[in-house]
């Protein structure tokens, strides 16, 4: 009898257990992942006619070549506030839509009226009395509105980023592979953006475009940011309907995305910035060295990326802005190498969660940046040949560079794919048991990006 009695005693306390136990948090679907993740391919349309056309088309508008870096300054230094910023609010959204998304369909429309004040620059300075080949009006249009681009940017793939590592929670599988769903996304917009950006014949498509303030080359890129317009809204609507997030301060813990707990300490009220740099205290030396290697990665990649066209168009085909045909048609074979990059890009997305699975994050991580450093080599060897033969200023180059110069395009999508995931992923996984926000965490990554690309532009 007291036998029965102790497992009647033991029966009520493991029901009592389980009743106390808290449900399982859901799993997110991948496909629901996908979609969440698909604004990063409007983004990134954007971002690739911004690459690869503006630098071109700023100095088309009368800046000089050396001050051209400097409007690009704006993007590291919008990255290094707005991201953190948004990050730190959006960790504490209250907004009945949830946390994240409210900031990712508002940076989404900044983007759109940026790149319209882009698009529209020349025809806004013809307007307000712009002639000849210096036109400071539409200079003053695009520099603001390149600026509100870059600033929108910032605002809105923190926020995405920090949504998915908000839907994967502890599942370390999950957020690698919901970073390499970001990256595939960033790699189709940047191959349309690319593609978008290297076909010459937009303005016969929509001839409206071409106007007596806007030829042919201003033509091509306005139609080319209509397009991005119009795609950045299909991908914004799926995003923001895919996600149903709980708003902060829901009590309902087995929803799969709230996070428990999450930023209720006496903390929440601290100084922003005291909160920002108070965060590095936390940090274990393997978070350090992600950071350091991501801003030394960054040092390499910031000059690629902003003059990649450019250099096509000046040293590979030896022209200048607003002097013949080379320099433009060098700027769209960029584009198209480019465009080509992307499509690496987008195949080491797909394979990057078994690549990560079999060899792991940091060994692939750390072998992608060589492959990185030893492409940047070639391209000045192959810089030094062209300069030393006798077609510059005449005649196009030969196949034989045109080639070269594709090829090492085309192989540095790997390494750039690795770089806009593993170190999100890494950093991600390592700071959620921290109990910092993934806003706040992600933003501090940010800061690693943006330092070398401020040194960069100075």
């Amino acid at each position: 009898m007291p036998q029965a009695e102790r497992q009647r005693s033991k029966s009520r306390a493991s029901t009592s257990r389980a009743v106390a136990r808290p449900p399982a948090r859901a799993k997110v679907p991948l496909r629901k992942l996908l979609k969440v993740a698909s604004v990063a391919g409007g983004i990134q349309f954007g971002w690739a006619l911004q690459l690869s056309l503006l630098t071109p088309y700023v100095q088309e508008l009368g800046i000089p070549h050396a001050w051209a870096s400097i409007i690009w300054l704006c993007g590291p230094v919008s990255g290094l506030f707005v991201q953190p910023l948004v990050g730190h609010f959006s960790d504490r959204c209250t907004s009945r839509f949830g946390r994240r998304r409210p900031f990712i369909v508002c940076g989404a429309i900044s983007i759109a009226v940026a790149v319209l004040l882009i698009g529209l620059s020349a025809d806004i300075g013809w307007l307000l009395g712009d002639r000849g080949d210096f036109r400071p009006r539409a200079i003053a249009v695009f520099v603001f509105g390149f600026w509100i681009l870059d600033v929108a940017n910032n605002m809105t793939q923190g926020p995405c980023r920090a949504l998915l590592a908000d839907l994967t929670g502890k599942d370390h599988r999950r957020t690698r592979v919901a970073n390499a769903y970001f990256s595939l996304f960033m790699a189709v917009g940047n191959i349309l953006g690319y593609a978008t950006g290297s076909f010459s014949g937009w303005f016969k498509i929509l001839p409206f475009t071409l106007t007596s303030a806007c030829n042919v080359d201003c033509a091509n890129l306005k139609s080319a940011f209509f397009l991005d317009v119009i795609f950045i809204a299909i991908t914004t609507c799926i995003s923001a309907s895919a996600a149903h997030e709980v708003p902060l301060g829901s009590h309902d813990q087995s929803a799969p995305f709230s996070e428990e707990g999450h930023e209720q300490s006496s903390d929440v009220h601290e100084a922003f910035l005291w909160e920002l740099f108070g965060t590095f205290r936390y940090f274990s030396g393997t978070i350090w060295i992600i950071l350091i290697v991501t801003a030394l990665t960054w040092l390499g990649w910031f000059p690629f990326l902003l003059f990649d066209t450019d250099w096509m168009g000046r040293e590979i085909y030896g022209g200048e802005p607003n002097e013949g045909q080379n320099y433009a048609t060098g700027v769209r074979m960029g584009a198209l190498g480019l465009m080509l990059n992307s499509v690496v890009l987008g195949i080491t997305s797909v394979l990057m969660e078994k690549l990560c699975r079999k060899w792991g994050a940091g060994f692939i991580w750390g072998i992608s940046n060589i492959l990185m450093a030893l492409c940047f080599l070639a391209m000045l060897i192959l810089y030094y040949v062209a300069i030393h033969m006798d077609y510059r200023g005449h005649d196009l180059p030969p196949n034989g560079i045109v080639i070269a110069a594709l090829i090492i395009f085309t192989i540095l999508g790997g390494p750039l794919a690795i770089t806009y995931s593993v170190p999100y992923a890494l950093v991600s996984i390592r700071t959620e048991s921290l109990g910092l926000g993934q806003g706040l965490s992600l933003g501090v990554l940010n800061l690693a990006i943006v330092i070398p690309q401020v040194s960069s532009c100075s």
